[in-house]
């Protein structure tokens, strides 16, 4: 099909057989050029279309050379008028004009072009016609696009980006991702992640080799992870993201690695937590305080606080009275005026799990060493808490001993009992080395329990009186 067709006066260019050579020479470079060409006389006749413009627009030479513009077959009446006042205007400027409109296809579709037209001149200088070169700009627009984005997520974005390639390790990262891992862009590539992560470690290279082998998650995974930070390590939790990456240049897919995306959300999570935990404490006293008023022996409603108190908070507890009536008297402010003594009331097994236990009542002093943190509670008249320093097994046994704490304990918080500004005794709540130590919460908590178990404990006095 030629992509042009005779429109001037024909006369003026010789014999009929050299012009016919030239308007066929001038077809085939048409056709022959990857960019979709166009022209337009003077009145905006089209007189040359060539094949890559039949295939962008679907429009054959046959149809197209002989209209007059676009409008009414190739751009929407809508922009008819601009689109033509635009060509019209390229056609009396001088050097390349570049536009970007949208042209119709044949079968109604709507494409964004970019067009770089010239006027044709005459011999006396007037515009005698224009040329059309245009081209799809969606390819063009999506190239800038991702360039774009890839800029924009590894330099200004709000949340971490690494690319990770087969091996796992980092292979791309942004400056947000560095920051949160505590090191430099550059130091980080083709580094093994268990470098960077001490614990949660596995959790993450699990996901990142399903996602390697099966396709990214539906949903977003939250990770607990501990991170290498030069003043330390820290306990973060990152909501995460992640892609497959493969070639897009190969005929089957090609695993590039895996594009994992993460947010930050230690706060949150903490807050939630936080909630969560004082939800369910505030329900355990209230249970507990439920369960208790059904026992007919007061001794044993505080031994009901304490195991109600344990669930999800402490392995053992013991609750130590001090020894003797003028001592739990103290002075006038209260306070204890002698030296402290306490024995033992009640304990939970230190062997297996099981309901606390009331020991039998004497007055024997449990032999706490000077400075027991029991003691400091008793004097202070306010929760103390201790742990034992360093990870060390056999001296970590060795300070829960001196103590006379169960084996296995690293942490400790000491209540004190007071009811009616009497001090009663201490509850001291034990942890493993499974759990973190005491916060202040965890006091605010343990005092609240220690309150109840100080009004039980004082109703049984007054009974035995």
């Amino acid at each position: 099909m030629s992509a042009s067709r005779r429109s001037g006066a024909t006369d003026e260019l010789g014999p009929d057989e050299p012009e016919r050579d030239g308007a066929d020479l001038l077809a085939a470079l048409l056709d022959g050029m990857d960019a979709a060409l166009c022209a337009f006389d003077a009145d905006g006749i089209v007189t040359h279309w060539n094949r890559e413009a039949e295939r962008i627009l679907g429009w054959s030479a046959a149809e197209a050379v002989g209209r007059r513009g676009f409008s009414g077959w190739a751009v929407r009446a809508a922009d008819a008028d601009e689109v033509e006042a635009r060509l019209t205007a390229a056609m009396r400027a001088p050097g390349r004009q570049v536009h970007e409109f949208a042209l119709l296809t044949k079968d109604g579709g709507r494409i964004l072009v970019r067009t770089q037209s010239a006027a044709v001149r005459g011999p006396d200088g007037k515009p005698a016609g224009l040329y059309c070169a245009f081209s799809e700009v969606h390819t063009q627009i999506d190239l800038e696009r991702s360039i774009a984005l890839s800029e924009a997520l590894f330099e200004d974005a709000s949340w971490g980006v690494v690319l990770v390639d087969a091996d796992l390790r980092p292979a791309v990262v942004n400056v947000h991702a560095a920051r949160a891992l505590g090191s430099g862009r550059t130091a980080l590539l083709g580094r093994p992640l268990g470098d960077l992560i001490s614990q949660g470690v596995e959790e993450l290279e699990s996901a990142l080799a399903h996602v390697l082998a099966e396709g990214a998650p539906p949903v977003p995974a939250e990770l607990w992870v501990t991170v290498r930070l030069p003043e330390g390590d820290a306990r973060r939790c990152w909501r995460s993201g992640f892609v497959r990456l493969a070639s897009p240049l190969a005929e089957e897919p090609v695993p590039l690695g895996v594009g994992w995306l993460f947010q930050d959300v230690t706060e949150a999570k903490r807050t939630e937590q936080e909630a969560a935990q004082l939800r369910f404490r505030a329900n355990q006293l209230h249970r507990a305080t439920r369960a208790a008023a059904e026992c007919e022996d007061p001794a044993e409603a505080a031994t009901i606080h304490l195991d109600f108190a344990l669930a999800g908070f402490a392995d053992h507890a013991l609750i130590d009275l001090v020894v003797g009536d003028e001592q739990a008297e103290g002075g006038a402010d209260g306070d204890l005026t002698e030296p402290v003594c306490l024995a033992r009331a009640a304990a939970t097994p230190s062997g297996a799990p099981g309901p606390s236990l009331l020991v039998t009542r004497t007055t024997l002093p449990v032999r706490y060493p000077e400075g027991h943190p029991a003691l400091q509670c008793v004097e202070r008249t306010g929760s103390v808490r201790a742990s034992a320093s360093g990870r060390d097994a056999a001296r970590t046994r060795e300070w829960a001993e001196a103590r006379q704490w169960p084996e296995g304990t690293v942490h400790a918080l000491c209540a004190v009992l007071r009811s009616r500004a009497r001090t009663l005794g201490v509850v001291t709540f034990l942890r493993g080395p499974s759990r973190t130590q005491f916060e202040r919460t965890d006091a605010t908590y343990a005092e609240s329990v220690a309150a109840r178990i100080a009004g039980t404990l004082d109703l049984a006095r007054v009974l035995d009186r």
